[in-house]
């Protein structure tokens, strides 16, 4: 979907909720808020769609509100008890969420915009947002040492489940947990301004760490041993003195151990 159909179907959407008498806001999420960065042919909508109390559940289940400009309705299915997704015919996804106006307080935001108000949803998106940057400054930062032992032994288990012939167990410690592990070392200390979500801690790591991102991406595209190989070295180059020295030779012979079992 272009940028121009992606502000179609939002103006679209917006104007069937100003005209409906139980439409009583809109608010558009990440690259549906307007804010920057915008949409690009791969962006979804991830949008709020608020109703007055009582209808909400009717408007989860019945779709026909949606604008058709993204086409025919491949699928839809109930994401959790608020949200549905829907994947249109072209391949566009949306993900609404659907609330009456107290319901708005379970949620967690970032980049927002209230794109339509007929009561009072942007005072309350406020103290949506209020309370999630407090949440997110409440956290305690990763404990760093543990999060090194926890990658250490994912990149142990997963090159031995590799060489074992668990080879999707292995992409999972490996890609997933080490490299989740790894993020959230990487993300200890950096500067407030950078380009990162405080809510997915993967999103946007290009823009906040491109050098680092690069590095990592063309790791994960090796074979999980090299793979394992190749985020253990950006730990240390990153962290020093993070990880014991006896340790970083017991992971390494680990690595040999498997990478030559694989091999076998």
């Amino acid at each position: 979907m272009t940028p121009a159909a992606h502000a179609t179907f939002i103006r679209r959407l917006r104007d069937r909720l100003r005209d409906h008498p139980e439409g009583l806001g809109l608010v558009g999420l990440g690259s549906s808020s307007g804010l920057p960065p915008g949409p690009d042919e791969f962006s979804d909508h991830d949008l709020f769609v608020v109703v007055v109390r009582g209808a909400q559940e009717r408007w989860r289940t019945d779709l026909s509100w949606l604008p058709g400009d993204a086409g025919l309705v491949a699928l839809t299915y109930r994401e959790t008890a608020h949200a549905v997704k829907v994947l249109f015919t072209s391949g566009h996804l949306a993900e609404i969420a659907v609330f009456d106006p107290d319901e708005l307080a379970l949620a967690r935001v970032n980049r927002y915009a209230v794109l339509l108000d007929k009561a009072d949803v942007a005072e309350r998106m406020a103290r949506v947002r209020q309370a999630t940057q407090a949440e997110v400054a409440g956290r305690p930062p990763p404990d760093q040492a543990w999060a090194a032992g926890q990658l250490l032994t994912a990149l142990v288990v997963g090159a031995g489940r590799f060489a074992r012939g668990e080879r999707l167990s292995a992409h999972a410690q490996v890609r997933t947990a080490a490299l989740g592990h790894l993020v959230a070392i990487l993300r200890v200390g950096l500067p407030a301004d950078l380009p990162l979500d405080d809510l997915d801690p993967l999103r946007r790591l290009e823009q906040a760490l491109p050098e680092v991102a690069r590095e990592l991406d063309a790791a994960l595209a090796r074979p999980v041993p090299e793979a394992a190989r190749d985020l253990l070295a950006v730990l240390v180059r990153e962290r020093p003195g993070l990880v014991s020295v006896g340790a970083l030779v017991a992971v390494r012979r680990a690595l040999d151990r498997a990478e030559q079992g694989a091999a076998g």
